[in-house]
């Protein structure tokens, strides 16, 4: 997250959750988290009974606001950390802390074992009140090995290519009405639009050489850098027509995903170094991955990327490492950070 993101979260008048007489004095729910925002947070947790239809359809009742949360995705584990929440057990742990900076997840949290594959003892052992999921659908096994041994959840759309920012609001606010956390989404999603609308004047007036760009990550499998172009409908390509640029990958959505086309879900495709020649001199942005063999040390290494239009004119700009291309509120702000400051740079 950028330095201006922090402050602006910092400004809310928000504080720690659970401040009410019955939060406090109910240890079985774990401590809030210690961020800023999350020390001064002010707001109401309600408490009582929810029901809600959740993303996929399905109707969940909970006798009472989620306190003990195991979560399974990143964007839904940052989400719930947003919330002031502080999660029992989430998937990955080690992978959040590496591609999520938006919020840090604290050390007592336990491992659900992978996103792919969760650990359902694991889970079962940290006796929860819900388990949020990423599905879209309602038979998706993540949803079923886990109704069946009786553990409430709550399935979330991790992504919608009709309207992705859209959808990212939806989950948030989604998590905040099982966790009794309405009231801190409200005033986070409504920092958020404040954040973009300031954004999109800060930007209005920058003449750049063409309005067409790229987002896109990748990684290196089997000695090979692929590259994961992000097409129409993603979320970081909506957030880059929000400050008026225009998305220069023209690969239609592929419902079956595998003909060359970007994914119905996600709008995410794959190419490799030299399909990124397909975008011309688009303005080039992508994410920066820090670990050890990165494919961002092999673009680097590449005379095809050293020959786009984009790096010969320094149009071509990594984001912040941590900067999650399928996060919350926080992730989208920084996103929309790093995204002016490279607008605006030259």
């Amino acid at each position: 997250m950028t330095a201006a993101t922090i402050a602006a979260v910092a400004a809310l008048a928000l504080t720690g959750c659970g401040t009410t007489s019955v939060d406090a004095a109910d240890s079985s729910a774990p401590a809030a988290p210690t961020t800023a925002s999350c020390k001064a947070d002010t707001t109401k947790t309600a408490t009582g009974p929810v029901s809600l239809t959740d993303g996929v359809g399905r109707t969940v009742k909970l006798d009472h606001a989620a306190k003990r949360v195991v979560v399974l995705e990143w964007q839904q584990t940052e989400d719930v950390l947003t919330l002031c929440v502080t999660p029992t057990a989430v998937a990955d742990p080690k992978g959040y802390g590496t591609y999520v900076s938006a919020e840090k997840l604290p050390s007592t949290v336990k491992s659900a074992g992978t996103r792919e594959e969760p650990d359902l003892d694991a889970i079962a052992a940290t006796n929860p009140d819900l388990v949020i999921v990423e599905a879209f659908k309602k038979d998706d096994e993540k949803i079923t090995k886990l109704t069946d041994r009786g553990i409430p959840v709550l399935a979330t759309l991790g992504a919608n290519t009709k309207d992705p920012i859209g959808n990212m609001k939806n989950v948030f606010s989604m998590i905040a009405k099982a966790t009794g956390r309405t009231d801190r989404a409200n005033e986070v999603l409504d920092q958020f639009d404040e954040h973009l609308a300031a954004a999109k004047k800060q930007v209005a007036n920058v003449d750049l050489p063409t309005k067409k760009f790229l987002f896109f990550d990748g990684w290196v499998e089997g000695g090979n850098v692929v590259i994961r172009p992000y097409g129409k409908g993603a979320l970081f390509t909506a957030l880059g027509e929000e400050l008026g640029l225009e998305s220069a990958w023209t690969d239609e959505i592929d419902k079956a995903y595998g003909n060359g086309g970007v994914d119905p879900a996600y709008g995410l495709g794959q190419t490799d170094i030299e399909g990124l020649t397909a975008v011309g001199d688009a303005n080039l942005f992508y994410s920066n991955d820090q670990e050890a063999g990165s494919y961002v040390t092999e673009l680097d290494k590449s005379p095809i990327w050293q020959a786009l239009p984009a790096v010969e004119q320094k149009r071509a700009h990594a984001f912040p490492a941590g900067v999650w291309g399928a996060g919350g509120p926080l992730s989208n702000e920084a996103a929309i950070d790093a995204y002016v400051d490279a607008i605006t740079a030259g």
